[in-house]
């Protein structure tokens, strides 16, 4: 099984429709006849302008609340408008050349769903996802859930969608994704399908259940966690893994989402955002960027009800001339200009050059082509040398500051810098 060949030039723009256009939170919510997920065709030239190739929609189907709590999966929900809707969007989406993946949710639906015969039974009434009492999980050992599951997918694929992200895949056995996968590819063999997968054996996931990739949450974690405890032997470690994981399959790498903490907020020096880029756009995998965070946009998740609401806010009109102007959002353009002008990294492996708690230097690379990438998060200059790392010379062609694009041979990252040097064959 190979991920369809489109895949290895993906690089996602992540909205979450509902927060995104203003439909939830909302008192009193908005109908269909206000056909809000047209405002997200309104932004799609700016998905463009960013470098993505695709967008990946959180929930768009009919649900009670937050989008998670599916009541049906074959209607749009009214709050975001109807079929035409979505339609105008696909058909938008596709003249620019973008990709759209879908979010579905086939472990739990909402109490009301209509199919409670669906219903897992629990010792004490009908299983719960997590113990939420209105999300109700679904029997997966049920051939009519394998069926409905595989009818939703080719459905939407029929539609215009080009791959799904599985919700809380994690929570599903992998017999029941092993059933139902190879059915949807049968029809749709270039679809690609991203299993939301926490933590655990990512490799065997994929593996059992038929996934193309997961979620990459260990190096997400490694990434900021290593930036605020300036602590990069995590980023070391987890990168170690990473390879291991590319052996098997692509992950989906990401620093931000819309279920955890804006990565801006995360970080105890806003500065140390640019090394959190560098490293996802330079290491292996499938990006994704999530909305907002190309803006420096805050936000903290609070495990409270309405706890989310923060990373999930509305946006309004598209960016003016001097939003675009951002440098945050301008870095991003440079680093995925970068990634796309390299295709390679898709599945690119890394390997330590150099390596303390402050200062990291790190090759990826894929046996024929290769970048060496410098981060320094110490309040002291980092000097690097080509020759000492085996390599005569090199071009700069990313760094932190107004740097041009020399060739050296010696030079030293700043203090809280970083650098990208394209080594001389």
């Amino acid at each position: 099984m190979r991920p369809p060949a489109w895949v290895q030039h993906a690089i996602w723009w992540q909205i979450y429709p509902l927060g995104f256009v203003g439909a939830f939170p909302a008192d009193p919510p908005p109908g269909p006849d206000e056909h809000r997920l047209r405002r997200v065709v309104d932004w799609l030239d700016h998905a463009i302008e960013l470098g993505a190739s695709g967008v990946a929609l959180g929930p768009v189907f009919a649900s009670r609340t937050h989008g998670y709590d599916t009541v049906d999966h074959f209607r749009i929900d009214a709050r975001l408008g109807d079929d035409d809707d979505f339609d105008t969007l696909l058909a938008e989406a596709k003249r620019r050349g973008l990709r759209v993946l879908l979010d579905g949710v086939f472990n739990h639906v909402a109490a009301d769903f209509a199919h409670s015969d669906w219903f897992r039974k629990g010792s004490n009434g009908f299983d719960t996802f997590e113990g939420h009492g209105d999300l109700i999980a679904l029997d997966h050992d049920n051939p009519e859930v394998v069926s409905y599951t595989v009818d939703v997918m080719t459905h939407w694929l029929g539609r215009g969608a080009d791959g799904w992200r599985l919700d809380a895949a994690y929570a599903v056995p992998e017999r029941f994704w092993a059933a139902v996968l190879p059915r949807v590819r049968a029809a749709f063999p270039d679809a690609w399908f991203v299993g939301e997968v926490i933590h655990g054996d990512y490799a065997a996931r994929v593996g059992a259940a038929g996934f193309d990739s997961v979620t990459q949450y260990e190096l997400w974690k490694a990434v900021w966690s290593s930036l605020v405890d300036g602590n990069f032997h995590e980023l070391d470690w987890a990168l170690v893994r990473h390879n291991e994981f590319l052996d098997a399959f692509v992950p989906m790498t990401f620093v931000g989402n819309h279920d955890v903490t804006r990565i801006a907020s995360r970080l105890n020096d806003t500065g140390h955002l640019e090394h959190a880029l560098v490293v996802l756009f330079t290491t292996g995998g499938t990006p994704s960027v999530y909305a907002g965070d190309e803006f420096g946009y805050l936000g903290v998740k609070e495990e409270r009800f309405g706890g989310d609401d923060a990373v999930r806010p509305a946006f309004g009109a598209p960016p003016s001339p001097d939003d675009r102007r951002h440098d945050v959002l301008r870095l991003h353009q440079h680093l995925i200009g970068l990634r796309r002008r390299h295709p390679w990294l898709h599945t690119t492996r890394t390997s330590a050059l150099h390596l303390t708690n402050r200062q990291y230097i790190y090759e990826t690379g894929d046996g024929t082509n290769a970048l060496v990438v410098a981060l320094n998060i110490d309040d002291a200059p980092m000097p690097l040398s080509l020759p000492g790392l085996g390599r005569a010379s090199g071009q700069i062609v990313a760094a932190s500051g107004a740097r041009p694009a020399d060739t050296v041979t010696e030079t030293e990252v700043a203090p809280h810098g970083w650098l990208v040097v394209e080594p001389e064959v």
